[in-house]
C-alpha cells in the first residue's frame, strides 16, 4: 500500500497505515478477485496501491494540503498545480476509500526476467495533474490502450472509475454510503 511507505504525496507514512494490507468490503473484494482473474487471462496482473483508507488518513491528507509551505513532494506529485488547488478534485475531506468499496490500482505485466512491472499509463499513481484524467489527450496511444484495458477489466466486474484519476475505482453499489470507517490498517 502506497501510504504505508514514505513514497507518496505526503512524503511520510500516512496516519492509520500500520501494515501493507488491503481491506475491502466483501462485495468489492470478490469483484476485485474476478478482475484479477480477468487480468491474468489477458497476461496481466492488478497492481494495488490503496484499498480501505481510515478516516484519520484522510484527515492527515487534509492537514498536509492546508500546509501550503510544505512543497517537498511538489515536483513528483503535483508539478503543474498549486497545492491549494488540490482539495476538491484530488483530495477530499471524506473519501469513498473509508467505506471499503474503493481501490486505487494499475496493471502490471511480467518482464523478460519474470518480474512484474507496472504498465505505462502516461502518468504515475497519485500524480495530481490533468494528464491523470481518464480522458486525457496528452498521452500516447499505447498509454491510452493500457488505461482502457484496466477500465474494461474493472468495469466488467462492477467498478466505476473516477474521471479525474485513471487508477481510482469504486465498486457499485458502494457499501456503507453514509459511513466513513476509521479502524487502523494493521
Amino acid at each position: 500500500m502506497a501510504y504505508f511507505t514514505n513514497n507518496n504525496f505526503v512524503g511520510t507514512v500516512v496516519d492509520g497505515y500500520q501494515a501493507n494490507t488491503c481491506f475491502l468490503h466483501i462485495d468489492a473484494a470478490q469483484a476485485l478477485a474476478k478482475a484479477q482473474q480477468a487480468a491474468m487471462q489477458q497476461g496481466y496482473s492488478l497492481w494495488v496501491y490503496d484499498c480501505y483508507r481510515p478516516q484519520r488518513a484522510v484527515d492527515h491528507f487534509m492537514r498536509w494540503a492546508a500546509d501550503t509551505a510544505d512543497t517537498a513532494t511538489k515536483a513528483e506529485f503535483y508539478p503543474n498545480l498549486a497545492k491549494d488547488t488540490l482539495v476538491g478534485e484530488y483530495i477530499a475531506e471524506k473519501s469513498g476509500h473509508s467505506r471499503g468499496s474503493t481501490v486505487d490500482l494499475s496493471l502490471a505485466k511480467q518482464d523478460s526476467s519474470g518480474q512484474w512491472q507496472v504498465v505505462d499509463t502516461g502518468s504515475p499513481f497519485d500524480l495530481f495533474d490533468p494528464i491523470s484524467n481518464v480522458g486525457s489527450s496528452g498521452i500516447t496511444a499505447e498509454q491510452q490502450a493500457n488505461r482502457q484495458r484496466l477500465l474494461d477489466i474493472m468495469s466488467a466486474t462492477g467498478f466505476n472509475v473516477y474521471s479525474m484519476e485513471w487508477w481510482h475505482f469504486t465498486h457499485q453499489p458502494p457499501a456503507y454510503t453514509d459511513t466513513y470507517f476509521d479502524f487502523v490498517v494493521q
